[in-house]
């Protein structure tokens, strides 16, 4: 049973993770109705901000933090949305698509040119000591990660749905237009949701990163998986993006644990389709019906 514990609580701070990054796939898709591919390079480039701040500039490791936070936001949700999206969404969706992906393969190239293509060690925010938690024994950073990871979601929906700025970021997600016709400042709130997106890349980031260290491929497997949570909870729905980061990061460990660690990298593979087969708007998710 002890084992079962520790099994879960590790999964469970892993997917709140994951939940954080595919909560940033849910928000960009309210805001412009587009897939942003380059999510998981999102993920991984705050950590190389914090890493120059620390090694060029000498910052403390915490104002190193608030530096890549802040960088992360300008760059990757402001510059983002300002000098990508704004001028392609007119063009199309698929367009847009494209451009985030070769902005993701941009991101990553960068990285490994002009910092490093090896892994570099990136500064724990917490300790790593062994706790014993109900006879499992737990590292101290899980737990905190876990703490963190879902203290952020209730903030962000206490935001959502008990602020007047946050309901008026729903209603533009819901009907842009109408949302315009009864006063919302739409151009705002979308404004708003792509700078959400990207502290909560950049928070993900410094959660993950001491973790599987600082590299130019991280944000691959991470941004795959977090889309995978992302259609699996339910695309449209903030809760079901939680689901579903949670859900695959608990069966990803029980499954390396109890059954074989050779399959775990196609389990989330194996429940995107059972998901799409069975409830194609995600467990958690609402159909969106469109006109054809």
């Amino acid at each position: 049973m002890s084992q079962f514990l520790q099994v879960l609580l590790s999964g469970l701070a892993t997917g709140s993770i994951y939940a954080l990054v595919a909560i940033g796939f849910t928000l960009v898709w309210q805001a412009a109705h587009t897939v942003n591919f380059a999510q998981g390079e999102f993920v991984m480039l705050p950590a190389f901000f914090v890493l120059v701040g620390v090694s060029y500039f000498g910052m403390p490791v915490w104002i190193a933090l608030l530096f890549g936070l802040a960088m992360a936001v300008v760059i990757l949700g402001l510059a983002f949305k300002k000098l990508i999206v704004e001028p392609i969404l007119p063009h199309g969706g698929i367009t847009l698509i494209i451009a985030t992906m070769a902005l993701g393969i941009l991101l990553k190239e960068s990285v490994k040119e002009f910092y490093s293509a090896e892994a570099q060690p990136f500064p724990a925010m917490f300790p790593s000591d062994p706790i014993d938690v109900f006879g499992a024994v737990v590292s101290l950073q899980d737990i905190l990660n876990l703490a963190i990871s879902l203290g952020i979601v209730v903030l962000l929906t206490l935001f959502l749905n008990r602020t007047r700025t946050g309901r008026c970021m729903q209603a533009t997600a819901q009907n842009p237009a109408v949302a315009e016709i009864l006063g919302v400042n739409v151009k705002r709130m979308v404004l708003y949701a792509f700078l959400i997106n990207a502290a909560l890349a950049a928070l993900a980031s410094f959660l993950i990163t001491p973790v599987y260290l600082a590299k130019f491929s991280n944000g691959e497997t991470l941004g795959l998986i977090a889309f995978i949570a992302a259609i699996v909870g339910g695309f449209n729905q903030i809760r079901g993006a939680l689901v579903g980061g949670l859900l695959i990061g608990v069966l990803d460990n029980l499954t390396a644990t109890y059954v074989t660690a050779e399959y775990r990298a196609a389990l989330p593979l194996l429940l995107l389709i059972v998901i799409i087969l069975v409830r194609p708007q995600g467990l958690m998710g609402t159909s969106e019906g469109r006109a054809v």
